[in-house]
């Protein structure tokens, strides 16, 4: 049976094997896994088909083309049941035979090395003459070059890592990317999330987490604002009259941004059940390609790590990308009164060929006002 890099979508052509899980020549069984592939989109598994034995063709690092031979099983020399089975026990008379000559070498060992010791003195070696030698140019370049091997470690990139550092540049090279900032006071948020968690979890399994909030505020703001979910292509605009929202994970391998489709249409429980279940496949490894295709607006949560304040990057073709931040307690004024209130920045990135400043602003603004007021947001309770 042979192992080919299998087609996962029209715009990947080549994968990396990132891992052998089996050695060459190794039995195999079928479906045990076999090895992992890296494109510069998503990682997958490849697992065995059949019985036999494994030859492997790409070794571990090297990158192959989509539909090439990386391994073959030779399934004539599939391992027999009666093969696999554990030898049999030894008699007990053999087991005491071969203890009792571990006995012996262990007490034979210490008198040869004696004996060694005795026969053969130890002389010290004569001193040479100490002189002063000045090393080459050459000779210094090798003890640098010799110095750094111990502080520097050289790997190469993953495709992943290349692409979206390939993505990033051209971002800066290839729009006129702005950000604009705000600030969302977030109690009456955790308030709701307080009040209705216990129920929501009960009635759907889920927890009622804050990026539901955020996605339901955008799909509202962007029908709003349609600049900011239309795209360029050549010299024209595109307006989107969909709303296909990317959520930015951080995984172990690089940034990934699944994309929940129709979000506008799914109420509070269905965003975070299909975002919990993104997070599950990316942690097993079992994202599909077009999980990641398309795309209207991303949305970027740099608060579950820390962050305070940070400008996001467009994801192209998209025009625009919100930053939440890390929620903190600050002091306000509300009223004429100074009080403290649980308080997030937002970041607005935005493409200024498309949408102008007070667009950028305003739907912002708005972005605000209906996670300040949550109940205007309908919830499936």
């Amino acid at each position: 049976m042979d192992i080919k890099i299998p087609e996962v979508g029209e715009s990947v052509y080549e994968a990396t094997i990132s891992r052998w899980h089996k050695k060459d020549g190794d039995s195999v069984r079928k479906d045990d896994l076999l090895c992992e592939l890296e494109t510069d989109k998503i990682s997958l598994e490849i697992n065995a088909e059949a019985d036999g034995i494994l030859s492997i063709r790409v070794p571990e690092g090297e990158t192959a083309e989509v539909g090439s031979l990386i391994g073959v099983i030779d399934e004539t020399a599939a391992p027999k049941e009666e093969d696999e089975k554990a030898e049999p026990e030894k008699p007990e008379r053999e087991k005491k035979l071969e203890k009792r000559k571990e006995v012996e070498e262990k007490r034979e060992k210490p008198a040869k090395e004696e004996e060694k010791t005795e026969k053969e003195p130890q002389r010290e070696p004569e001193k040479e003459p100490e002189r002063e030698e000045i090393p080459s140019p050459a000779a210094e370049k090798g003890i640098r070059r010799a110095e750094e091997e111990g502080r520097i470690t050289r790997k190469p990139m993953s495709p992943i890592r290349r692409r979206i550092a390939e993505r990033l540049v051209a971002v800066r090279q290839q729009t006129a990317m702005l950000t604009t900032f705000n600030e969302a006071d977030m109690s009456r948020v955790l308030t709701v999330r307080k009040k209705h968690r216990e129920s929501f979890r009960k009635k759907h399994g889920v927890d009622l987490g804050l990026m539901s909030f955020f996605i339901k505020a955008s799909t509202e703001a962007l029908k709003e604002f349609p600049e900011v979910n239309a795209r360029i292509e050549g010299e024209d605009l595109l307006f989107q009259h969909f709303y296909d929202i990317g959520i930015a994970v951080g995984a172990e391998r690089g940034l990934v941004v699944p994309v929940i489709r129709n979000a506008d249409e799914m109420h509070f429980a269905e965003i975070e059940q299909t975002i919990n279940d993104f997070v599950e496949r990316i942690r097993a490894n079992r994202l599909d390609l077009k999980d990641l295709e398309g795309g209207t607006f991303t949305i970027t949560n740099g608060g579950v790590y820390g962050s305070l304040l940070s400008t996001p990057i467009l994801n192209p073709p998209q025009s625009a990308v919100l930053g939440m931040h890390a929620i903190q307690e600050r002091a306000v004024v509300r009223e004429g009164e100074v009080t403290v209130r649980p308080m997030m920045y937002l970041a607005l990135s935005y493409d200024h060929r498309i949408i102008d400043g007070r667009q950028a602003v305003t739907f912002l603004k708005r972005i605000k006002d209906y996670v300040e007021e949550p109940e205007e947001m309908l919830l499936e309770l």
